[in-house]
Formats: C-alpha cells, sequence, structure tokens
C-alpha cells in the first residue's frame, strides 16, 4: 500500500490516523519468536515497531523526516491503548508500550476511528454584508443601484432622453459605512478568500463561522508596530516583563544587555525552562481549540509552499490579538535560538531546533478533545512556521488591499437609470497589475466591442420600421460617431439598409392614338 498525501478538508487527523494504521499494518514485517521457551507466530518485537513505525512516518509527506523516535514510542502507546496492536496474551488498553524486546501482534481486525458527526452549524454560505436597506427617512434617490446589461431597446430608451422620452438620470449616493460594516466586510472576504485557498466547498466541516470574530481581524490587520507584531489596547493582556527579558536573552544571546550576563555555567538552560514552564502552563494553545481543524488542513498544503503560506497567513488572522502578538514572539525566539551558532547547546540529548519544537508545540497546536496525532501534526505545523515565520505572521496585502478597494467601491457615488435593479454586494476578483499601455488597449476594445455589437442589433433589427431604424441609427451616429463610422464608412454603404423603390413610367395612354386627327369643320350653326 502506497502513501498518500491526504489533503485539506473536515476530519483530516481522523483520516491520517487511519491511514497511518492501514500502512503500518501492511508494512509491518511478522515472524515467529520464542519467548520464555515458548514460540509466537506472526509477532514482532516492540522495538522492530519502533523501527518500522519511525521510518515509515519519516517517509511519509503527511509527516516527514523530523518525527523522533520519542514522538514515535507515544504513537505506538496510543495504537496499544486504541486496540491497534496487543501483546502477545492479548491485553489492550493500557500506554504501557516501551522501545524494548516485549512481544506484540495485530489484533484480527485494527479498529479504524470512524468520522465524528459534529454538530451542524448550518450550510452557511459565506454571504457579504449587504446595506440595500433603508435607514429611516431615507428616500428613493440614495438607493444602491447596480449596472444593467444593455440591449438595443434599452438603449435607445437610455439615450433618447433629449426627446423626453425617458426622465433624466440621477446621481445616487450609498449609505454611509460604519465601522460594524467595515468588519463585517473584512470578515466575509477573509473567510471567503481562505475557503478558496484550502480548495473546500465550505468551511463549515473546518471551523464555525460564528465563532470567528471580526474585531480580531480588523485589530490584527491595522494595529501593528514597526517590526509587525501586533500591538494591544488592553495592557494586561501583554507578556510579564520578566518572560519578556528572559526571550530576548535567549533570542539575542549574547548580545543582549538589559540583563547583566551571570557568570555560572547552565544559567541559558535555566532562562529557557522558565519560558518553557510559562508557556506550558496555558489552559489553551495559541492557535486556539476554535481553529484546531482550520490549521490541521492547512498541513494538506504543505507540499504547495505558496498555498500553505497564504493559508496560514489569513489563519492566523482570526486568532484574537493577544494570542497572535505571543504566537508572533514565541516563534521569533524559537527561529532565532535555532540558527544562533554563539548559544550554547541547551540540551545534550537531542539538536536545538528538535528542542524548540518538542518543547513548544502542544502550547502552539492542540485539540480540546484528545486526539491520538495531535503531537506529529503540531510538530509539523511548528517546523514549518519556524521555517517561514516572517511571511506567515504578516498582513496579507493582496487580501488587505483587495478589501479596501471594496470598501472604497462601495462609497462612491452611482448613477442610477430607471429600471435598474438594486445593487447585490459582491466581492471584487483578486486581479494583478497590468501596464498603461495594456489598460488603453483594454479600454478602447473593451468599450468599443459591446458597442460595436448594440450597433449591429439595430442594423439588423427587422422588427422596426424603417423610419425608427432611421432614427436609433442618428442617435448612435450622434452619441458613438467612431464606432458608427467603422460600420458604415461611406453613405453607399448605409443605403444598402434602405434599398430605394423603383419608380415606373406612368403609362402612355394608348386610346388617344386609335382615331386619326380631325381637321377642324364649321357647322351650320356658324353661318353668318
Amino acid at each position: 500500500m502506497e502513501p498518500r498525501i491526504v489533503g485539506p478538508g473536515p476530519y483530516r487527523a481522523t483520516r491520517l490516523w487511519n491511514e497511518i494504521i492501514e500502512l503500518f499494518r501492511a508494512g509491518m514485517p511478522l515472524r515467529k519468536h520464542r519467548c520464555r521457551f515458548k514460540s509466537y507466530e506472526r509477532c514482532f518485537k516492540a522495538s522492530e515497531a519502533v523501527d518500522c513505525l519511525h521510518e515509515l512516518l519519516g517517509s511519509n509527506q503527511n509527516f516527514g523526516p523530523e518525527v523522533t523516535r520519542n514522538q514515535t514510542v507515544k504513537l505506538l502507546k496510543k495504537f496499544l491503548k486504541n486496540h491497534v496492536i496487543e501483546d502477545i496474551k492479548g491485553r489492550w488498553g493500557k500506554e504501557d508500550f516501551q522501545d524494548d524486546g516485549h512481544l506484540y501482534r495485530f489484533p484480527p481486525s485494527s479498529p479504524l476511528k470512524p468520522y465524528p458527526k459534529k454538530l451542524s452549524c448550518g450550510k452557511e454560505v459565506i454571504k457579504f454584508p449587504d446595506w440595500n436597506e433603508l435607514k429611516a427617512g431615507t428616500s428613493q434617490e440614495h438607493m444602491p443601484v447596480k449596472s444593467v446589461t444593455m440591449n438595443s431597446e434599452m438603449w435607445y430608451k437610455r439615450h433618447s432622453i433629449a426627446i423626453g422620452e425617458v426622465p433624466t438620470c440621477k446621481l445616487v449616493f450609498r449609505r454611509e459605512l460604519t465601522q460594524t460594516n467595515i468588519e463585517e466586510m473584512w470578515k466575509a472576504m477573509t473567510l471567503s478568500r481562505l475557503q478558496k485557498v484550502l480548495g473546500l466547498d465550505s468551511l463549515n466541516e473546518v471551523l464555525d463561522t460564528k465563532l470567528v470574530n471580526s474585531k480580531h481581524i480588523v485589530h490584527n490587520a491595522y494595529n501593528v508596530n514597526k517590526q509587525g507584531i501586533v500591538t494591544l489596547e488592553d495592557k494586561s493582556k501583554e507578556l510579564p516583563h520578566w518572560i519578556l527579558s528572559a526571550m530576548k536573552c535567549l533570542a539575542n544571546w549574547p548580545s543582549y544587555s538589559d540583563l547583566k550576563q551571570p557568570t555560572y555555567s547552565g544559567f541559558e538552560r535555566d532562562v529557557f525552562k522558565t519560558i518553557v514552564d510559562y508557556f506550558g502552563q496555558m489552559k489553551e494553545p495559541l492557535l486556539t481549540f476554535n481553529f484546531f481543524d482550520v490549521f490541521v488542513s492547512v498541513l494538506g498544503l504543505l507540499q504547495n509552499h505558496s498555498r500553505a503560506v497564504e493559508a496560514l497567513q489569513i489563519s492566523c488572522l482570526l486568532l484574537p490579538p493577544e494570542n497572535r502578538k505571543r504566537l508572533q514572539l514565541l516563534v521569533r525566539m524559537m527561529a532565532r535560538i535555532s540558527f544562533n551558532k554563539d548559544l550554547p547547546p541547551l540540551s545534550e540529548l537531542v539538536k536545538t531546533r528538535t528542542l524548540m519544537v518538542q518543547a513548544f508545540s502542544r502550547c502552539i497546536l492542540c485539540s480540546k478533545d484528545e486526539m491520538d496525532l495531535d503531537e506529529l501534526l503540531a510538530a509539523k505545523l511548528v517546523s514549518f512556521l519556524m521555517d517561514n515565520y516572517e511571511e506567515i505572521l504578516s498582513v496579507p496585502s493582496t487580501l488587505k488591499s483587495s478589501i479596501e478597494e471594496h470598501v472604497v467601491h462601495l462609497q462612491k457615488v452611482q448613477i442610477k437609470y430607471a429600471g435598474a435593479d438594486t445593487d447585490a454586494t459582491s466581492p471584487p476578483p483578486f486581479c494583478h497589475q497590468i501596464s498603461t499601455d495594456e489598460f488603453e488597449y483594454q479600454r478602447a476594445t473593451g468599450s468599443q466591442e459591446p458597442l460595436a455589437a448594440l450597433l449591429e442589433e439595430i442594423a439588423m433589427n427587422k422588427e422596426i420600421s424603417v423610419k425608427d431604424k432611421k432614427k436609433q441609427l442618428k442617435q448612435f451616429q450622434k452619441s458613438y460617431p467612431e464606432v458608427y463610422r467603422v460600420r458604415f464608412p461611406t453613405p453607399e454603404t448605409e443605403a444598402v439598409l434602405f434599398p430605394g423603390k423603383t419608380k415606373q413610367k406612368p403609362p402612355i395612354l394608348m386610346w388617344a392614338l386609335k382615331k386619326p386627327f380631325q381637321p377642324f369643320h364649321r357647322t351650320r350653326s356658324f353661318r353668318m
């Protein structure tokens, strides 16, 4: 059985658990072993299981080579507890697995976990705030409108104002956007973008959108210092000064001057232990329990670096400001310590980078309910965060500019024509910048092509009278002479639309020529 990448989506942790069980059962060598003068068929030693599973996890792209042997032993303990394996006497249910020579075997069928039935939050489609409802005392002139696709009849009505057939157009002012309106727009467009990056049809299975606080998103986007760190209005939520000093001491070792550097050996390890103890006593991880499934889903994108970074950027924007700030400071410290060659080793057993991941993974990401792959998933995420923390923990500029442009669009004055529908607010598409020449070309061709099609529709319309057609063509020529000249460069090309009637000569009165000419004769009545 070949390992496969488990992508983002609902119940990703459960899908990974079932995948590892199937791979382990298929790849673990089974043979005959002896124990206390007795032979046992189709079993394996505990150390052999650790070797096999460690190699399997390291080569699996869902976990990677940074999985340690100690983490593998912890996972096998959970396998024993959940009856994925049992000892040769059939005992299971306890986490007393050790990396030694004890014999274990697979039960007839290792239980796969069913997908949990989450409480439905409703099939909530991400809706964008609509401010079309009028305030009390607001007149119809201030109703927002949207553009309408024109046909020849509508075009003629709109351009026949001069002859008094329809009322003139009016300027329409949008209702003023409040801070709450803008925060709702930030939330809607942020979640919409996250859903698109994750490639999900809905966020309902990985996130209860009702728990996302729009104020947190806006605060994280705008209240930052020069280093990009979130600033807090409530100073009581700041990290204690002594913790900040300890973190700065190790992050900037040995150049940090706020503290007098002691001379005793092991000082840096004591400082590190103090930091670990402080973050380890938190009741909730920095990424919060509510967003656990979202971040686990993002792990399915790590093969696509740019998508993974953007997904984490947006996901971290949802955090409470105090959590985001602590995460920024902690991950920055971890990264600096890992690359600081001047800092003495903080452990004799593992490398500094591995120690950072093991020490802080659980305080960054874990589930409220005990999950069997918590530690492995958290280690994978924390490693990626450390390598890309500057980019991930910054405000996504593309998203920010897109939302700001949309807010400006909503506040612009619009033109309302009779019969136009009200505006259904929709998010602007994510676009890329083009050159000035390309813009001018698109503006010219983009406006002339629909007008040319409209002129052709008027010219070929056989349902209107010749008089009305001439009238509409004349109006079009007056409004758009360049487009009209392209279609009808000469009077002859225009005359083709109105072929003249052939005039018939009046018939000759043949009856008048039937009798020959008779001269005048004087009658008797004229005698003198």
